[in-house]
């Protein structure tokens, strides 16, 4: 069986990475065959994350390749795309798809519909609200990574939906006894883009520094995050893909804290699987899959004012027995249901389903 995988990014991307690459090593032992074509490459993303630009006519020649790609796609038996085949253009490709009867899955772990139909752009809106729809609506399946990606797909007709929460690989995250630091951590991981949901809860960050001892870890964050902490102790670490789980075991408690709006209800809590991977208790705002996860696994608490961070962060950090039992349950939720070796099966399933629905037809 054959798969043409159009993802976004390479490795570099976290979406792509953790929403189709880190797949394909167990898809191969399922026999599924993937060939992988990413649109953006690694240089565009290193202009992209160290100048916060995007050159339009490299993006002009990567978009041209990618429709070059598309003219190979009967040597698949099915497409697997990353969000849509050309972001801010007409669903044409997806149209094309579906008329040529070359079926094709398309996942998502984000509310990208968002960048349309919720644009600046009047002209964008008009053109392109409605967009993500169609795409949705012409798959063999949509993959959505939460309930919210999930309803939208339903809004827009899809003729399948499947749920795979974005996972983590459990045989990289360590689960184990930590030793008692002299200072607890507060830890969070995630990308200068999301730093900002950190800042907006310093208020109680302060105060449980100031009353614990407790000093900030953060992963991925840009060192000017600093100067919006004032008078927190703050720890900044380059994010790499391979320190980072080792990093996420240093923590006491890991936080994901969000605001509540539309963009937000996308998110698929990959932080919240990260600490629970390592036996870390975790702290989230109630938005989105992040009230389902903590909730159902019973593996941390929610908060959303000030005084509700605070309890919670200094409950958690005073307490190592609740530290144990939280990390302890949020670890068997990774093992039974958020990690590469338990979804990497449902999606060889559903790839090799749309290939034999396409032949049964």
């Amino acid at each position: 069986m054959k798969v043409l995988l159009l993802s976004k990014y390479p490795r570099m991307g976290a979406s792509s990475r953790l929403r189709s690459l880190q797949y394909l090593p167990a898809l191969a032992d399922e026999g599924i065959e993937v060939t992988v074509s990413s649109l953006f490459d690694d240089e565009y993303l290193t202009e992209l994350y160290a100048e916060g630009r995007r050159s339009k006519m490299r993006s002009l020649v990567l978009y041209l390749k990618r429709l070059f790609v598309l003219l190979t796609v009967f040597r698949y038996d099915v497409l697997w795309i990353e969000y849509e085949v050309f972001p801010y253009f007409p669903a044409f490709a997806e149209r094309l798809l579906r008329l040529f009867g070359k079926p094709y899955v398309v996942d998502y772990d984000d509310a990208v519909f968002h960048n349309y139909d919720l644009s600046g752009s009047r002209f964008i809106r008009g053109l392109l609200g409605k967009k993500i729809d169609g795409v949705m609506r012409n798959a063999a399946c949509v993959v959505a990574g939460n309930e919210y990606l999930g309803s939208r797909a339903r809004k827009a007709g899809a003729r399948r939906i499947e749920r795979i929460p974005t996972v983590v690989d459990s045989e990289r995250y360590q689960y184990g006894k930590r030793d008692q630091p002299k200072k607890p951590i507060i830890g969070w991981i995630g990308s200068p883009s999301t730093q900002r949901y950190v800042v907006d809860i310093r208020d109680a960050l302060k105060k449980v520094c100031d009353e614990t001892g407790a000093h900030l870890l953060l992963v991925g964050a840009t060192e000017s995050v600093r100067e919006q902490l004032p008078g927190i102790p703050v720890d900044v670490v380059r994010w790499t893909e391979e320190s980072e789980a080792a990093l996420v075991a240093q923590m006491d408690v890991g936080i994901m804290p969000l605001e509540d709006g539309p963009w937000e209800k996308g998110k698929c809590g990959y932080k919240l699987i990260q600490y629970m991977a390592c036996g870390v208790p975790v702290v989230a705002s109630p938005v989105g899959v992040n009230f389902e996860i903590v909730n159902e696994n019973c593996c941390g608490q929610l908060a959303e004012s000030v005084s509700e961070w605070a309890q919670a962060l200094t409950g958690i950090l005073s307490s190592r027995p609740l530290q144990s039992e939280l990390g302890m349950a949020g670890r068997k939720a990774v093992e039974r249901k958020y990690s590469l070796q338990v979804q990497a099966p449902v999606l060889a399933g559903i790839l090799r389903s749309v290939v034999q629905q396409r032949g049964n037809a």
